[in-house]
């Protein structure tokens, strides 16, 4: 049933995309037990490095509040015990990321898109009370999760089947990212194409220091299938990658660490995940991306997100899917509080 209600979903989306058929680390991570410090040199690829301008990292309150997130797991996933040390100006888990998916060009992709910009912006401010009234300790930072290359129906002029959003389109994001002081995060669906080349045409965004990155294996289809057809995926290899060019943005720049949100549902959707490297100028998000009733992603969530842990974990809620069955409601903030391991990144759909 669950891969059932998933690819329904698929399906649904893909045939809004149809209109738009014309239309980087020094390789040594620091470890728990060590702090990264911050200073001019040089990068791997010979880009002078920019002396971080954010104050140090206070360890013992970062290892606190991972330990609060682990929500009393005694299984030894959580919290992840070599990942990185952040460099300092790290967003989490100091605050909680609370996002809206969508795309400008659809109003069936997500809720960013479905509303009007002043409404989406005052409903995203009404989930960000909701999620300090269910955590008053935690942060919140609001987040617009723009889906920046769209998978779709139709090939395309170069047969890999994705649709590049105009830069004037992500103008347009940051500028109402800008009216909540929140973040943005750039997302990918590859399709046919390869995350080595869709990510290097997003850098001059990336180089600001409010927004992030998403990638999404569920379009990744390196089996040549249309996207749709079945659920696609990234290897261990295709996300360091990514955070290494996400790293040397951040040296290069002086830039605090980047998110890197990867969203997940299957076990296959993510191959060899034992072999993501953590690195001090990236923060990776395991995001649990399936939709249905409450039971149904939980039961998600502890399959594929809780035994295999990275760093930190996301939750993504869907308005009108996870709603279509018994229960007929979404999961709450008070509900996502007790789960082991407490998602610090949430997304809205």
């Amino acid at each position: 049933m669950r891969a059932k209600h998933l690819f329904l979903l698929l399906l649904l989306s893909l045939s809004t995309l149809t209109l738009f058929s014309n239309c980087t680390g020094n390789g040594k991570s620091a470890t728990k037990g060590s702090s990264p410090v911050s200073g001019d040199g040089k990068s791997e690829n010979g880009d002078t490095i920019v002396k971080s301008t954010y104050p140090p990292l206070d360890t013992a309150l970062y290892d606190s509040l991972n330990l609060r997130l682990a929500n009393g797991d005694t299984n030894g996933y959580w919290p992840v015990k070599k990942a990185a040390y952040p460099l300092p100006g790290a967003i989490l888990p100091f605050k909680r990321v609370v996002a809206f998916y969508g795309n400008l060009f659809s109003k069936k992709m997500g809720i960013l898109g479905e509303l009007p910009p002043n409404e989406m912006l005052a409903k995203l401010k009404g989930e960000v009370k909701n999620w300090e009234k269910a955590d008053p300790k935690t942060l919140v930072v609001p987040a617009l999760h723009y889906i920046a290359v769209v998978a779709q129906g139709d090939s395309g002029r170069d047969g890999k089947y994705r649709y590049r959003m105009p830069f004037k389109q992500i103008d347009t994001v940051l500028y109402l990212a800008k009216k909540v002081d929140g973040l943005v995060f750039l997302d990918v669906q590859v399709a046919l194409s390869d995350i080595k080349t869709e990510l290097p045409l997003l850098e001059k965004y990336l180089s600001m220091p409010n927004v992030h990155f998403g990638m999404d294996p569920e379009f990744s289809m390196k089996d040549g299938s249309k996207p749709g057809k079945r659920i696609g995926t990234y290897d261990a290899a295709d996300i360091n990658y990514v955070s290494n060019y996400l790293a040397e943005l951040v040296k290069k720049h002086g830039l605090p660490p980047k998110i890197l949100v990867i969203h997940r549902f299957t076990r296959k959707m993510v191959t060899n995940t034992k072999d993501i490297k953590t690195r001090p100028e990236v923060q990776v998000v395991m995001d649990m991306d399936g939709w249905g009733d409450p039971t149904l992603k939980l039961g998600t969530y502890r399959h594929w997100i809780y035994p295999e842990p990275v760093q930190f974990t996301g939750f993504k809620l869907f308005y009108k899917n996870d709603t279509k069955k018994e229960p007929k409601r979404m999961l709450t903030p008070a509900e996502l509080m007790k789960y082991k391991p407490i998602p610090v990144y949430i997304q809205y759909q």
